[in-house]
């Protein structure tokens, strides 16, 4: 499973709608340490397939939903469950803490 691109306009439709729980990554071309967690939510994408979604949204392009949920920093990692954040995290994580993090909400 590849990690999709969110915007502004399908945020509803394919993060808070999608029937898998959804981890959605708040970055920018511009951010260090977002670049340092690319290759590792690569990863966890194919490794959760089937059990999660992985998305990304660049904040540049698309202030409307990182303004709306309150993202002060990034790389922000956010996962949705049902329609809801059920988790948050701020910050470069390696791939064993992401995968604990993850596996705590799903």
């Amino acid at each position: 499973m590849a990690i999709i691109d969110v915007n502004d306009n399908d945020f509803e439709n394919a993060v808070l709608q999608s029937p898998l729980p959804v981890i959605i990554d708040f970055w920018a071309e511009w951010c260090a340490p977002c670049k340092m967690i690319a290759p590792i939510l690569d990863d966890i994408a194919t490794e959760y397939d089937g059990k999660i979604t992985v998305a990304k949204i660049n904040i540049d392009d698309n202030p409307q939903i990182p303004s709306t949920y309150g993202v002060r920093g990034i790389p922000t990692m956010m996962m949705f469950k049902d329609s809801e954040l059920v988790a948050s995290r701020v910050g470069a994580l390696s791939k064993a803490q992401l995968s604990e993090w993850i596996d705590e909400h799903i």
